[in-house]
């Protein structure tokens, strides 16, 4: 799916003024101010952007100053009863392949780890059957889930017949609905996995196709996908045409949060969706980077990417809400250091309210006004409601 019309080594200047020639529009729309920053009026947006730390020393979950309302199908799901528990008190009875058995089987999981913080490195990827109930992981705040640099660490795909094909429009259907809550998540990597489809890529520690996903009160650290390509992305997490009967929620959670703790990707350092919409509430994103090069459709003699640092999406119709939320220091070598949003027909729809968005570099080409953000949208979008977008 086109981002721009395709590129030439010597049409970069081409390429920038299309996204000026859109941005002028969108910003005549109400999308911005001037080229330094936007700043809707009249109430001001957080002053600050804190990254708190947990008991583990890692940045916390979530925005601190956020304080959006969280709708009913947003909230985590009760947890209290589950259908099975992973480990019998200690933590060398977490394991891999307990996890791996807990989310084939469907249901609610919880973990008994022990007193102290533990971290399971996975040694497969753990995957969602379509036939089987919802799956809820719950790690309790104490759990971390580690790709060990080598793998993916969830898996849900309703298009893939080897998790059970459960019908003819795998791509549209609604279920299974997978919950992360209470839960960090590092070191995940879709670089080299084979199994699935052919378009099984990006999703460094999550990747979601059809059905639903939630993530609330969780983290994501260091992880990655593939370094270069035009369009995939998610080097935490890849939504590929989602329900379209709910966005994927993303609630009080993390990504990166501070130097060092950061996710990369050729596109989208934090979140990437295909057709995917998303609502996220209260959570912050900083040091993530999209690192491919060359945009979408690739320039001549590059291998393309390198948009999005913390958010990439990419369709048809889709819509992005942020709300409460925090991006800074998230880096893009191409276009939109913060979100790059393009909806192919213009019918996509984008709201900032009460966010703070500062300090996110694009390496090549964001909208007039909108520092770090690079969007095409339907008229009118974004609109930006007590949020400040700044260098």
């Amino acid at each position: 799916m086109p981002l721009l019309p395709p590129l030439s080594t010597d049409s970069r200047p081409r390429l920038l003024a299309l996204a000026v020639l859109f941005s002028s529009a969108l910003a005549a729309c109400g999308g911005g101010s001037d080229a330094g920053s936007a700043t809707s009026v009249p109430a001001a947006a957080p002053a600050s952007s804190p990254s708190p730390t947990s008991t583990d020393g890692a940045p916390a979950a979530g925005y601190s100053a956020g304080s959006c309302a969280v709708p009913t199908a947003a909230q985590a799901v009760a947890s209290t009863t589950p259908d099975h528990v992973v480990g019998n008190g200690t933590a060398a009875s977490c394991t891999s392949d307990a996890v791996v058995n807990a989310v084939a089987q469907g249901g609610v999981t919880t973990f008994n780890c022990g007193a102290d913080p533990v971290t399971i490195t996975m040694t497969n990827t753990a995957k969602v059957f379509n036939d089987k109930p919802d799956v809820v992981l719950d790690g309790g705040g104490k759990v971390t889930l580690s790709g060990g640099g080598a793998r993916r660490i969830l898996y849900q795909n309703t298009c893939d017949q080897a998790q059970v094909w459960t019908s003819a429009h795998c791509d549209t259907q609604d279920t299974p609905h997978l919950t992360v809550q209470n839960l960090t998540l590092v070191d995940g990597n879709s670089t080299g996995q084979t199994y699935g489809l052919g378009e099984v890529y990006g999703g460094g520690a999550i990747y979601v196709r059809g059905g639903r996903l939630k993530i609330v009160n969780s983290r994501f650290f260091r992880n990655q996908c593939e370094a270069t390509d035009p369009d995939l992305g998610g080097a935490a997490v890849r939504a590929f045409g989602t329900s379209t009967a709910a966005p994927v929620y993303v609630v009080g959670s993390t990504f990166g949060g501070a130097a060092g703790y950061g996710n990369q990707c050729s596109n989208g350092g934090g979140l990437s969706g295909l057709g995917a919409s998303f609502t996220v509430l209260n959570s912050l994103f900083s040091h993530n980077a999209a690192i491919g090069n060359g945009a979408n459709p690739a320039a001549a003699g590059t291998p393309g990417g390198g948009s999005g640092g913390a958010i990439y999406q990419d369709g048809n119709s889709f819509n992005l809400s942020l709300c409460g939320s925090s991006m800074h220091d998230n880096t893009a070598v191409e276009g939109g250091g913060a979100l790059i949003f393009v909806s192919n027909d213009l019918s996509g729809t984008m709201s900032i309210t009460d966010s703070l968005l500062q300090a996110n570099t694009s390496g090549q080409f964001e909208t007039s006004g909108l520092p770090g953000i690079f969007v095409l949208a339907a008229p009118g979008q974004p609109v930006i409601t007590r949020s400040t977008i700044s260098k």
